[in-house]
Formats: C-alpha cells, sequence, structure tokens
C-alpha cells in the first residue's frame, strides 16, 4: 500500500548506462545537481558516468585508444556521494570544448564534415554503452545537446539512438525556459555582500564605486546585487534606449585593419552605445544624493555594456599591449572579460560632475568576476539544483523523454520543455532572456533607487 512515506516505485525503462557531463563555466550547486541525478539512477539499478572535463575527452576518442576510465569518465554509481551535493566546485569538472561549434544552420547537418566532431562524440559515448544523456550547461550548451540530438535523426535506422535530457546552468540567468537558474541566487547574495561593503567603504572616505558584474548579455547578476546590495543606481543593457545606439566600423585592434563583412565584401559594421549618456545618467544620481548631503554611493553596471563600447573608448579601458590583444569575433564583438571600463566610467562621471558642480569628487572602477562561480551554494540553490538533477532522472527514466530541457515552476514543480521552444532553429541559437524593463523585477530597483528628474 502506498502512503506519502512510500520511496518512489523503480521504473520500467531499457536505460542501462547514462553518462552525466557539465559544460561552459562554473556555478554554485552544480554538484547537487550531478550528485542529485546520479543518486536517482543509481538507486534504480542505472549505471552512471560522469564524463570528466565537458565534451573534451569525448571530442579527443578514437577507437584504438577507446575512453580511458579515470581520465575521461567516472562511475558515479560506484562513488560514495553522501554530503557532496552541498559541496562547492564541479564533481566531474568542465571545460568550454564544442562539438556542435562547425553546425550553424540546419543544413550543415547533412554535411558529414561538419557533423564529424558531433559523430566522435556519438561514438565515443556508444563504445562505452551509453544510451542516455544528461547535459549541463548555458544555451550554448543547450544548443549542443539540441544539435546532437538533430544529427542522431539522421544516423542510419539500424544504429541505436542515445536519449537527450539537458539542465539549464548560468549564473547569468538569462535562460529561457526556467525563471531562475541553479547558482544565481548564490551569485548573487555573494555580489550584494560586496556591494553592501562597497556602500560602508564609500560613505567612510567620501567617495563613489563603480562596480562591474558580470552578465554578457543579461543584467540579472547587475540588478540582483543592485536590489540585495542597495546599490544606488544600476544599469544594464537592457536599460539603453534606441537613441543611445549609433554603428562604427569594426577595426581588429591586432592588425589595425578594418573588418570586412565575408557575406557583403563590406565593412563590418558593429553596434555602439552612447557613453556620454550612460556617464550623464550616472552623474544625474550623484547630483541628486549632493543634494541630499550624501558625498558617496555605489553604482552597479552589467559588463555587457562593454561589448558595445566604441573602440576609442576600449583603447582607454585597457593598457596598449591589452588592446592589441583583443581580437572580435564574427558579430563584432569584444571579450568583455578583459575589458573593465568601469575605471575609464569613473573618471568620466568624475569629470562631468566637476563640470556641473565645480566640485572634485573621487570614482574608483572595481571589478566582481571568477570569484562568484564556485562559491558554496545557497540552501536554495542546492535544492533548485537537487530538484533539476532529479529532474533528469524522471525525465529519462520514469517518463521516457528525449530532447527536453529540465525545468521547474511554482514551488520546484519539474517540467519538461522541448528543445524546439527553446531553440530558434533556423539559426540554431538558443533564444536569449534579458531582463524586461516592463516587468515588476526591473521597475523594484528603480523604486528603490534616488529618484532623478
Amino acid at each position: 500500500m502506498s502512503t506519502p512515506l512510500s520511496s518512489p516505485a523503480r521504473p520500467v525503462t531499457d536505460l542501462r548506462r547514462v553518462a552525466i557531463l557539465f559544460s561552459g563555466g562554473p556555478a554554485p550547486a552544480a554538484n547537487a545537481v550531478i550528485v542529485s541525478a546520479a543518486t536517482c539512477f543509481a538507486k534504480a539499478g542505472i549505471e552512471v558516468l560522469g564524463i570528466r572535463n565537458g565534451y573534451t575527452h569525448l571530442m579527443q576518442y578514437t577507437p584504438e585508444q577507446g575512453l580511458a576510465e579515470g581520465t575521461a569518465y567516472t562511475r558515479l554509481d560506484k562513488m560514495d556521494l553522501e554530503g557532496r551535493r552541498t559541496t562547492p566546485g564541479i564533481l566531474i569538472g568542465t571545460a568550454r570544448a564544442n562539438p556542435g561549434k562547425q553546425v550553424t544552420k540546419p543544413e550543415d547537418l547533412d554535411d558529414p564534415v561538419r557533423t564529424a566532431p558531433l559523430r566522435t562524440v556519438y561514438d565515443a559515448l556508444r563504445s562505452v554503452g551509453v544510451d542516455g544523456l544528461v547535459s549541463i550547461g548555458g544555451d550554448d550548451t543547450l544548443t549542443t545537446a539540441a544539435k546532437f540530438r538533430l544529427f542522431q535523426e539522421r544516423l542510419p535506422a539500424g544504429l541505436p539512438r542515445i536519449r537527450v535530457v539537458h539542465l539549464p546552468k548560468t549564473i547569468d540567468n538569462d535562460y529561457k525556459g526556467i525563471d531562475f537558474t541553479f547558482g544565481y541566487f548564490t551569485a548573487v547574495d555573494m555580489l550584494a555582500t560586496q556591494v553592501r561593503n562597497l556602500l560602508s567603504d564609500s560613505a567612510a572616505a567620501g567617495a563613489y564605486f563603480i562596480a562591474q558584474v558580470m552578465g554578457r548579455k543579461a543584467g540579472w547578476l547587475a540588478y540582483g546585487a543592485a536590489i540585495a546590495g542597495e546599490a544606488n543606481l544600476v544599469i544594464g543593457l537592457e536599460d539603453i534606449p534606441p537613441e543611445w545606439w549609433s554603428k562604427e566600423v569594426t577595426v581588429n585592434p591586432k592588425t589595425g585593419q578594418e573588418v570586412v563583412d565575408p557575406e557583403t565584401g563590406k565593412p563590418h559594421m558593429r553596434d555602439t552605445i552612447d557613453v556620454t549618456a550612460i556617464v550623464n545618467r550616472i552623474v544625474d544620481t550623484m547630483e541628486v544624493r549632493a543634494g541630499q548631503g550624501k558625498w558617496y554611493g555605489v553604482i552597479v553596471m552589467a559588463e555587457g555594456l562593454g561589448e558595445y563600447l566604441p573602440l576609442s573608448e576600449i583603447q582607454h579601458c585597457v593598457s596598449e599591449e591589452e588592446y592589441k590583444g583583443l581580437e572580435p569575433d564574427s558579430f563584432g564583438h569584444f571579450p568583455v572579460s578583459q575589458l573593465k571600463f568601469s575605471s575609464r566610467i569613473g573618471r568620466l562621471a568624475a569629470a562631468e560632475f566637476y563640470r556641473r558642480t565645480g566640485k572634485k569628487q573621487k570614482i574608483n572602477g572595481v571589478q566582481f568576476g571568477y570569484e562568484v562561480r564556485c562559491n558554496p551554494p545557497t540552501a536554495f540553490d542546492v535544492t533548485l539544483g537537487s530538484q533539476l538533477g532529479v529532474g533528469a532522472y524522471r525525465a529519462l527514466a520514469e517518463e521516457g523523454k528525449d530532447g527536453v530541457m529540465v525545468s521547474v515552476s511554482g514551488q520546484l514543480a519539474l517540467e519538461y520543455a522541448p528543445f524546439e521552444e527553446l531553440i530558434d532553429f533556423s539559426h540554431l541559437r538558443a533564444h536569449d532572456r534579458p531582463i524586461d524593463p516592463t516587468e515588476d523585477f526591473h521597475q523594484l530597483a528603480r523604486y528603490l533607487e534616488d529618484r532623478v528628474g
């Protein structure tokens, strides 16, 4: 007789061996996800392989060398995993190797050269008897999982398929299909602590800090850190109005040459933002606070703004050697983690504040990044990560799912979103999820900041 205390029934499934891999940057609660999934599979009698360092070893596979246990993978069902869900770090490691990188449009899936890395991954997993794959990672890893599934649909009818389930991971929280990703609130908690520390420092010293925080495509981390850290202003890419945008010719700092668009043969034009407008908005807040007798404060900015700085400004953010080492990607974007623009914005804001008021104001620039990625997870992120890990097991073993991303809603109720809802299949890219300025989460910061105008 089943009661609320009864253990879940053992599923009827054809799964015999499942692989779990983690790809991309670290995130707090990674081990909660991995361990929860592995524990469930092991208790159901399904072998669990932890693939080490993302897709790296799978892409290096050859039939002659095979996959070496202990190097390429670990038998998670043979490990004592008790007490590991709450630990920081990543039990099986991570890397950014991407077997789907050469597949950029649907027709590429029929090109054996471009799909060769996906075929190598398939052969590597099948060489150790894997029939289910749990992919953990960001939007690029989600897209890779979708490409891997589409690749398998084109395999000869007699070859076995590896069912694929993906778990969303990014502390940036810019993921369509889930409200909050695991590790986000842990990262926000640590960033908010640093912002509060800066606020105390600024009040004591009569200075300002401009804090640049992670978030390439969206300002979720910046907004979370600013709201919980009591910053005085937060600015993300989502806050740049149309009139602040313009374009300039992309130049490769390494060569000094204009970048030519291979499709049109014309110079590549990159989007840029009006730095003067941003500086003016910052100084507006500073003036309001000065009128209250507060000559201090903290401004939080999302690092994604750095991608759209004019080249003339980028040159002021890095050394000459660093500038010449920058190389734009195919979209004209520069690596934002290398662009510490907070100090430059601070100097410009100090100059504008002096122009307006005749008073000098010290403004310091700081940058927060890697230190938030492997912080010990909060209880909420452990709980969320554990549910996602269990969801991977339930999707594959109980529900027989394939080609879905595990998500949650409400009180962590499990949902299984098909890849088709999350991927733009015409370009084989995951949909972005910036903060919507009309939503209440975004407006929360505006209501708490000093009113301007």
